[in-house]
């Protein structure tokens, strides 16, 4: 995304946000960092992966890719990660910052991002609205008994921006108007939808209890209105926009990314009821897939942020059906999963209200079995027990369970609990286990993926491609960008790089880097890649200075050394000619023009002196 110029912000703006963003929490609140020796490393949110090849370096406020290439500072990171233009991220985090913040003269900003920025802007004020009709007015009263009634004091009703929509069709109309939003806008964002006589529009909440739905950075995106009595459907969720993607959306991210870093897991459950419950109960590393069905989107999205995740659904049917189809898409991003079971068909909200926060957290979050036991749980139900005929069924499809484990002491430990369930011998449970195996093996390659310790996909956190071998740079590129490393770290160094080479570098992008370097070094600022990076506002030559700024090039070169760089990138352009009279000399040769092919002779001599 080339977003292009810096808007006219000042200079020390940008400077001022970059001081107070540190790149380590810009990009936590988004990835699951684990600290490798002087750098964080974690999954790229940029590109699906299940090996972490996304570095946040600290000491030089950038992150880098070795995956898909993606890099910059924090600023770029915020770019990227919630699709902005760079005056709007400078603009968010001088806001989140309490940084001042002044536009000076750059271009206004693009039609379309205008729009985006209306759409948002609408959200917010809807959500307020709301809010306060539900709290103040007699429009909100029926709502306000019905969320009391569940639970929801005030401190939750506020944290969670709960309101209410009145039952009527012009509520948001007439609000909109008088703020003079483009009402078809506003029903491109899903806040309005058109009459059906086609004049005009009506709102498309009505009569609901709201819950709004924000992203990352905790801004409004959509909304999702639960109907107050009985009709149809139950819930109404916003309809997909420019700014809400239910696929990639989770409730409530916003406010647990702090506590899912701390906990080192996620809670994921089907509704929102559920996740303020658990809220409430101390349980605040809780997202919800908001009533859709778990997404792979959703899987990578969670998989930025931790490796483990606890799946909550409700106890009933269909939401332990849920539950199961879950699993593979959750291992399949590489996560380790625990199910957790509730009983007699309860949702996690209404455990809460039967059990206690106390019992909640203790028997159903930490009590979470793996997806082996769970396939067994879910499996079990199916058969009476009671039976032989029941009890034999059910211990062969327990075992094909089983069968999937990749550990003997695993395959042994839930075999023994089999055969105290069905009064079959464990030996002969082994026995017929190891057929299953042998099946299996038939039927899949010698490298399948079969399960780890909790059944998961992966022998660890997923299957991992075999390595390409790296592409050999040429000599004057590896001086170059050697040379450009050295100069980003050192101010004296680019100043006898410029004076020896100027912009003789071989690559354009090199030489356009070369070219920003001097000049943000006769501004007489000091070194800092972060900062320098903030001063492109190209996308290509941002990539290639943080790409560059990852070799690490040891800061005690000397100037022999930079020379030995400069006579290397100086010499490829003599090659070349070399190369090429050669070539010639050979066509002289071969047409029997020799006087020719001797004054070539001569040149490429020359040359080669050189």
């Amino acid at each position: 995304m080339n977003t292009g110029y810096s808007g006219g912000i000042p200079d020390e703006v940008i400077e001022a946000v970059l001081q107070h963003n540190d790149i380590v929490d810009t990009v936590g609140k988004y990835v699951h960092l684990t600290k490798q020796g002087k750098y964080m490393k974690g999954l790229c949110p940029f590109h699906s992966e299940k090996t972490p090849s996304f570095t946040v370096t600290p000491e030089r406020q950038i992150f880098y890719c070795y995956g898909c290439g993606a890099g910059g500072n924090a600023i770029k990171f915020r770019m990227e990660i919630d699709g902005l233009t760079f005056p709007e991220a400078v603009r968010l985090m001088a806001e989140e910052s309490h940084v001042p913040f002044q536009d000076g003269k750059g271009a206004a900003a693009t039609p379309q991002n205008k729009e985006l920025e209306r759409l948002l802007q609408a959200h917010e004020w809807a959500a307020k609205l709301f809010h306060y009709l539900l709290k103040n007015t007699e429009h909100g009263k029926a709502a306000m008994e019905y969320l009391r009634a569940r639970g929801f004091g005030d401190k939750l009703i506020d944290q969670f921006q709960i309101g209410y929509a009145p039952d009527r069709w012009d509520t948001l109309v007439q609000f909109f108007e008088k703020r003079s939003f483009d009402l078809k806008e506003m029903e491109k964002g899903g806040l309005l939808s058109p009459r059906q006589n086609g004049s005009g529009y009506v709102d498309r909440f009505r009569g609901r209890v709201m819950f709004p739905i924000m992203n990352r950075s905790g801004r409004v995106i959509a909304f999702a209105g639960r109907i107050l009595g009985e009709g149809q459907p139950k819930y109404l969720n916003s309809p997909e926009s420019r700014l809400f993607n239910k696929s990639r959306t989770l409730y409530n991210l916003n406010l647990a990314k702090g506590p899912i870093r701390k906990q080192g897991q996620i809670v994921l459950m089907e509704g929102f009821g559920d996740v303020i419950a658990a809220w409430d109960a101390g349980v605040q590393h809780t997202v919800a897939t908001m009533g859709t069905a778990l997404t792979e989107n959703h899987a990578s999205l969670i998989r930025t942020l931790t490796e483990e995740v606890v799946v909550c659904y409700d106890g009933d049917n269909a939401g332990q059906a849920a539950a199961l189809k879950s699993i593979p898409i959750l291992e399949g991003a590489g996560l380790h999963v625990k199910i957790a079971v509730l009983q007699n068909g309860l949702d996690p909200d209404e455990y809460i209200k039967t059990y206690g926060q106390e019992r909640f957290v203790d028997q159903i979050i930490h009590g979470a079995v793996s997806t082996t036991k769970f396939r067994l749980i879910y499996t079990k139900k199916n058969y009476n027990l009671l039976e032989e005929d029941g009890k034999a069924a059910y211990a062969q499809e327990a075992i094909n369970v089983i069968a999937h484990l990749t550990s003997p002491t695993e395959r042994e430990v839930y075999l023994k609990e089999l055969s105290t369930e069905v009064g079959v011998s464990l030996e002969s449970l082994k026995q017929d286990c190891n057929l299953a195996r042998q099946t299996l093996n038939r039927k899949q390659p010698p490298s399948g993926q079969q399960g780890n310790r909790n059944g998961n996909n992966g022998n660890a956190r997923g299957s991992r491609k075999q390595p390409t071998a790296p592409t050999l740079l040429p000599a004057y590129h590896v001086a170059e960008r050697r040379l450009l490393s050295i100069m980003l770290q050192d101010g004296e160094a680019a100043t006898h790089v410029a004076q020896q080479l100027g912009d003789a570098f071989n690559i354009p992008e090199h030489a356009a880097l070369a070219a920003y370097i001097y000049s943000y070094y006769a501004q007489g600022k000091a070194p800092d890649i972060s900062r320098f990076i903030a001063s492109l506002h190209d996308d290509r030559l941002e990539k290639t200075a943080t790409s560059i700024s990852m070799m690490d090039a040891p800061l005690d070169e000397t100037l022999r050394g930079m020379d030995d760089y400069i006579r290397e990138i100086k010499k490829f352009p003599l090659q070349k000619q070399i190369e090429q009279k050669r070539e010639d000399m050979l066509r002289a040769e071969k047409s029997g023009d020799f006087l020719r092919a001797a004054q070539i002779a001569s040149e490429i001599i020359t040359l080669e002196r050189q």
